[in-house]
């Protein structure tokens, strides 16, 4: 509560513009409370609290991190860009001299191109100061969630489009005014003047970012940097897609896709604890599924909803909305369990579909719902308790009984392989082998999540690990600040940094990369369903696994995968439970744990330092 106390105190301040020393003490002490990835979008400059209803979406204004290039470096076309990146307090002035020039004619169109410094949900403010006519100027303006991108029309070839969120159109701005325009996923901003045998004075442009002003209640931190990082820009993925709704994507899939939803609740509950976007996307889905539809059209997506389901009851214990959900849980499972017969073959109709890479393969979709199907009645089982439905509980109780006579092949397949092990249908090795083979090739960053759950529950932990740093932290050395929605792993040797001109010859994994839907620069480079690894590494390197509802029983069994120390938070509906982990020379692992009254800890495989308190 201690944020929220923070935020009423600063309106209130704001209004009456008093105790500015204290005013910005209660600023700074806001900051920090957040981790490096949330913090960075306060580093220039104080939020505009403009919130949205009860949505804690705020606008904050952001000042280009640097000019990346000029359409003429002469400074004949185009003088003073450093005077872009440049606070500005967003009020023009008639005496305002410091200002970029940008001049047009018939044989050169300015033009220059900007970087934020990171991914941002939202748009740009252009400023424009003085000059000799008062006629408006017009603008060409491209964002680009990479550099690629912001300087691509919109072609057949390169699937560059307008699709979601428009990212290329042409603006009008005014004489010594602003504007603001664009409402969309980027990092950077191209913009060229179109008018000819013009002056064009352009005093600022600012990003325009909108987010949820919540607090990253979850951390992670070990003496691994690259592990650190791809924690934080999971995190920070999907806090950006974290709008009223939890979208899939902030550039493009502005919407919620139920299966892909599933890794985005795992890292809301692991980093932000309770957030209403997710019941009202859950509540979204069914209201938009009359039964006997299937979410999305595709029958899979209503099996995520059921697990998502029992998931976030798991964590957060809100026993009043799982109620609400009682009688589509109830329809639904009984939809499903019509649909599999008494020897254990099921036949879900709808879309047969479980992620893109394996979309033209009919073996591996059968195998991979047949999984999903007993992940999903296993969890109306555990619904039908919390719900005390008796009947619900023996209708899925023997669905799943016939659903365990049939033996599935994994087609040497990943995805396949990975909701075997998951389900608890897989047997022996043969499934873990599969995932382990070529190591992070044929991952995908959707199930890739999935693949990394069926290791660490087959004991692989370090192999995921090394997985995690090749495959994740491959898109961190390309210049990703949020995770994207397709990487093939052998494209990352070859290509060239999305946040730099890339080499003629050179593979441009964004305009060259992408498959099915998500070919060349339609690909979403900040996609939620890719943050699975951070859940991941809250749940098997801090080791923290809630064992009942509303985390009133966790085990803490940390895995410190080659790192020596390890240490964050979690958070609980009864409070934040801290751990801190450090490996003896003789790879004894010692604990050291905080848990809020009410939540009972059981450590395995670690030792409680001395003096340690498992409650507060």
């Amino acid at each position: 509560m201690i944020w929220k106390l923070s935020l009423i105190l600063h309106l209130e301040i704001k209004k009456t513009k008093i105790l500015k020393p204290f005013h910005h003490l209660l600023l700074i002490t806001y900051a920090l409370m957040l981790p490096a990835m949330g913090r960075g979008m306060l580093s220039n400059h104080v939020l505009d609290h403009d919130i949205e209803s009860s949505y804690n979406l705020v606008t904050e204004h952001i000042t280009p991190r640097r000019v990346l290039w000029v359409s003429d470096s002469t400074g004949r076309n185009i003088r003073r860009v450093e005077n872009l990146t440049r606070p500005f307090s967003g009020q023009v002035s008639v005496a305002d001299t410091s200002y970029t020039v940008m001049i047009s004619h018939r044989e050169h169109k300015a033009a220059i191109l900007l970087d934020f410094g990171r991914e941002i949900q939202g748009g740009i403010e252009i400023a424009s100061s003085i000059r000799d006519t008062q006629m408006p100027v017009s603008l060409k303006v491209r964002f680009g969630e990479s550099v690629t991108e912001a300087m691509s029309p919109m072609t057949d070839k390169n699937s560059a489009s307008n699709d979601h969120a428009l990212r290329d159109f042409v603006i009008n701005a005014p004489w010594l005014g602003t504007i603001q325009a664009g409402n969309s996923g980027f990092r950077f901003v191209s913009i060229e003047l179109e008018d000819t045998a013009i002056q064009y004075n352009l005093k600022a442009v600012r990003a325009v970012a909108h987010y949820q002003n919540i607090p990253y209640l979850g951390s992670f931190e070990t003496d691994n940097p690259q592990l650190n990082d791809i924690w934080r820009t999971g995190a920070y993925t999907v806090h950006l897609c974290m709008q009223k709704y939890l979208w899939d994507g902030i550039k493009r899939d502005r919407l919620v896709w139920v299966g892909d939803l599933h890794p985005e609740v795992m890292t809301v509950l692991s980093v932000f604890g309770q957030n209403d976007a997710v019941n009202r996307s859950l509540d979204f889905a069914r209201d938009d599924t009359p039964l006997p539809g299937w979410m999305n059209s595709m029958c899979s997506y209503s099996l995520w909803w059921l697990i998502i389901q029992r998931d976030q009851y798991l964590y957060r214990g809100n026993l009043d909305y799982l109620k609400a959900q009682h009688a589509y849980i109830k329809a639904l499972l009984g939809q499903i369990c019509h649909l599999i017969d008494k020897k254990g073959n099921e036949h879900l109709n709808g879309t047969r579909f479980l992620d893109w890479p394996t979309s033209d393969n009919p073996a591996i979709i059968n195998s991979g719902l047949h999984s999903l199907c007993y992940m999903a009645v296993n969890a109306g089982i555990e619904l039908g308790h919390a719900l005390a439905d008796d009947d619900l509980v023996r209708m899925c109780t023997a669905t799943a009984a016939d659903l365990k006579q049939t033996s599935l092949p994994n087609c040497d397949n990943k995805e396949a392989a990975a909701l075997k092990i998951i389900s608890g249908l897989s047997k022996g090795t043969t499934d873990c082998n599969v995932i382990l083979k070529d190591g992070a090739r044929h991952f995908s960053t959707f199930y890739g999540y999935y693949m990394l759950e069926a290791l660490a529950r087959s004991g692989k932990y370090d192999e995921a690990t090394d997985i995690i740093t090749k495959y994740w932290g491959g898109m961190l050395n390309l210049g990703a600040t949020t995770f994207w929605e397709e990487l093939n792993y052998d494209d990352i040797a070859r290509a060239g940094r999305i946040d730099e001109f890339v080499n003629s010859g050179q593979y441009d994994i964004h305009a060259d990369g992408g498959n099915y839907c998500y070919k060349g620069l339609r690909m979403s480079l900040c996609h939620g369903w890719a943050s699975g690894v951070t859940p991941w590494m809250t749940r098997y390197i801090l080791g923290i696994v809630p064992t009942e509802p509303g985390c009133r029983a966790v085990t803490i069994e940390p895995h410190l995968c080659g790192c020596t120390v390890a240490r964050g938070t979690f958070p609980t509906p009864l409070g934040i439970i801290t751990v801190s982990h450090r490996k003896d020379a003789d790879g004894t692992v010692y604990s050291t744990i905080k848990a809020p009254k009410g939540v009972r800890v059981t450590l395995k495989n670690t030792v409680a330092e001395n003096g340690s308190s498992l409650t507060e």
